[in-house]
């Protein structure tokens, strides 16, 4: 019997039972927002009390996308034959014949949290959706710091956008006089399992940083110690730390940055990119918040997406294991974040057998 959290399995590449980070919370406003995530169409709405929704977003009728309607007090239109939807997923109103809803006039409701002005989505059994389960980034709203954020979608596997991240030892190469220097292959590193929190640490000594980050961490041309810290918990959702010490300058002088790099997979070749910085020291300068953001937007957007989006183009739809690819030892910290995602993927699809596989709306 079809339920109103019955769905169609987006597929195996996919952990289901998970927080994904769906958008931006000023993204979400009076307006509809449609967002296509683990391959499913998803449509995002405020109710009048600014709380946040998300159902699927295909009518059960003939299948038209719910955002192109309306809204009608906390209610959706379609916009092909008139049936609305509240914020449970239920059909709540039939204009034609005698008015009669059909039982299977259902679609699907996904929980929703807005935290750290983010919305989140559970995309798997509702029953298991704790928002304790939220890692933390406690950063994006405390007042002390000055963050600055983006979005970027990008043509790329999520895994490959995690990579990226967990390895930071491309940022010599990659982003050559921005966001790194020839210390950082120098650096000491190393990576930690916590559980399921994979930790990647790298440290590096007697570097003399980029103009630009002279400036961000008024370090000025001095050589410096430098950590950067990456902490990912599944399925694809990273805190990154980075500090810097002045040679010689007792360990309360070193000024720390605090980031998000939080990647949810749009499908199995497109990636949803969300992303923040933010510091907690210094007199708040808009213009320096400006030039931040356009150096991060100019690391990710001009550099970062289209080698990631090079790289998935050069696979050709194969995964990374199939290509049997040459490991080194800025690896270790982007392996052993598949590994728990692997095993996470593989428990799930273990538990959830044929009987109780979800269908979709309409079977």
């Amino acid at each position: 019997m079809n339920t109103p959290n019955s769905f169609e399995s987006p597929g195996r590449a996919f952990l289901i039972n998970a927080w994904y980070a769906a958008a931006w919370a000023d993204e979400l406003t009076d307006q509809m927002l449609p967002r296509r995530l683990l391959d499913i169409p998803v449509v995002f709405f405020r109710t009048s009390d600014g709380r946040p929704n998300a159902l699927h977003d295909r009518c059960p009728h003939r299948f038209a996308p719910l955002h192109l309607g309306k809204r009608v007090d906390d209610r959706i239109e379609c916009a092909y034959h008139g049936l609305r939807f509240d914020c449970s997923g239920a059909c709540v109103h039939n204009p034609h014949g005698n008015g009669m809803i059909p039982k299977r006039a259902v679609v699907r409701s996904f929980p929703v949290v807005e935290r750290y002005h983010l919305i989140w989505v559970w995309m798997g059994d509702a029953e298991r959706a704790d928002p304790s389960a939220i890692p933390e980034f406690e950063f994006l709203t405390d007042p002390d710091f000055q963050n600055v954020k983006g979005y970027t979608l990008a043509e790329g596997h999520y895994e490959l956008m995690t990579d990226n991240i967990m390895d930071l030892g491309h940022i010599e190469f990659l982003h050559p006089g921005l966001l790194g220097s020839e210390a950082v292959r120098r650096a000491q590193s190393g990576v930690v399992q916590e559980g399921h929190t994979v930790l990647s640490k790298r440290r590096t000594s007697h570097e003399i940083l980029p103009p630009f980050l002279q400036r961000w961490y008024e370090a000025g041309d001095r050589f410096v110690e430098r950590w950067l810290d990456v902490r990912w918990d599944p399925p694809a959702l990273m805190k990154l730390s980075v500090g810097v010490l002045p040679e010689g300058e007792p360990a309360q002088s070193a000024n720390e940055s605090q980031g998000c790099h939080l990647m949810t997979p749009a499908s199995a070749t497109a990636t949803h990119y969300f992303w923040a910085q933010g510091r907690n020291w210094g007199a708040r300068d808009p213009e320096m918040d400006s030039g931040r953001l356009a150096s991060l937007r100019k690391a990710f957007d001009t550099q970062d997406k289209p080698m990631i989006e090079a790289v998935h183009q050069n696979m050709g739809g194969l995964a990374l294991d199939e290509l049997n690819p040459v490991m080194l030892s800025v690896d270790a910290g982007p392996v052993r974040a598949r590994r728990v995602l692997a095993q996470l993927i593989a428990a799930e699809q273990t538990a959830l057998s044929p009987a109780s596989a979800p269908r979709p709306p309409g079977d």
